[in-house]
């Protein structure tokens, strides 16, 4: 009988390269993962691996066991997941989650600090969305968070994936209450925004593609004076008076009496959904954060209608 554990390991080393990343992935020793992987060769009867300079391919034996691993996993999952749901159908045990650091911020905090299930632990990974949505599909996380391509239609999931949209995020220009952009009604024209002196996330991020896509029919290059990642070292400059900047809401820690923020004509936008894999369709655990996910995106499209309003006044 093959062990799930060595097959699982076989997946993760086909689907990334080498023992070493296999391992940290799983939360093993590359030893661990190489002994996996001998078993189950023994079981089998032929080898499963190959080197290739400094990491490993699979032999076309292999490969065939690791194109039907995700089979196995998704069966003994479906079996798993039954038996919790008409266990007690109380969300219970450990759910991993993995999600890129706005929607923790924004999305999960707020989410997890009001879940009314004492026997749930969830645990929470930082990952960009490409990382996150292995991770589900390896399982390695249950759960992930993640947004399309700077607007761009997302590439299509697996079969063995389902995804749920959760929230749909937007950029808005917050500057000094002191700042010349101040005055002029909202929501602010593109060609307004030209000639101000600007902080935006470096490049490489979602946030500098979407105020690269702001200019991008500007006749002169914009004004950029900082290049910063985090979001609250953007306001402390832009507190200055001096610059602006262009931040997602989800990203928006609180302005405070100096700052305000204000909504452009054309403002960038990034659908953000939950990913599972089906074979967890019946888990309580992850039935329970979508559902604590919905009401709180009800809210905050009230409370973000409410604060457009206000800048419009």
């Amino acid at each position: 009988m093959i062990e799930v554990g060595a097959l699982r390991a076989l997946r993760s080393v086909a689907a990334l390269g080498t023992l070493a990343r296999a391992a940290e992935e799983l939360g093993f020793t590359a030893s661990a993962v190489s002994q996996q992987i001998k078993r189950l060769e023994r079981q089998l009867g032929v080898p499963v691996l190959a080197p290739a300079g400094r990491g490993v391919v699979l032999t076309p034996a292999g490969r065939a066991i690791a194109d039907s691993a995700p089979e196995v996993f998704q069966a003994l999952e479906r079996c798993a997941e039954a038996a919790k749901s008409v266990s007690a159908g109380a969300p219970r045990g450990t759910l991993r989650v993995a999600a890129f650091s706005t929607a923790i911020r924004g999305l999960l905090a707020p989410v997890l600090a009001r879940l009314p299930h004492p026997e749930l632990r969830v645990e929470v990974t930082e990952q960009d969305p490409g990382e996150a949505l292995h991770g589900v599909g390896a399982g390695a996380a249950d759960l992930a968070l993640v947004h399309d391509a700077d607007g761009l239609p997302p590439s299509p999931l697996p079969p063995s994936l389902a995804q749920r949209w959760v929230h749909t995020d937007v950029g808005d220009v917050v500057l000094s209450r002191t700042h010349p952009l101040a005055r002029l009604e909202a929501p602010l024209e593109e060609a307004a925004l030209a000639g101000h002196a600007w902080v935006t996330s470096p490049p490489g991020t979602v946030c500098h593609q979407w105020f690269r896509r702001l200019f991008a029919n500007a006749p002169v290059e914009p004004d950029v004076r900082h290049l910063v990642d985090d979001f609250a070292t953007q306001l402390s400059l832009v507190a200055s008076g001096q610059v602006v900047a262009l931040i997602p809401r989800l990203a928006r820690p609180p302005l405070g009496e100096a700052l305000i923020a204000r909504p452009v004509r054309r403002p960038p936008k990034r659908e953000i959904h939950a990913v599972w894999r089906r074979s967890a369709e019946a888990s309580p655990a992850i039935r329970a954060v979508l559902t604590a996910l919905a009401p709180a995106e009800a809210g905050r499209r009230d409370r973000q209608s409410s604060r457009a309003s206000s800048a419009l006044a």
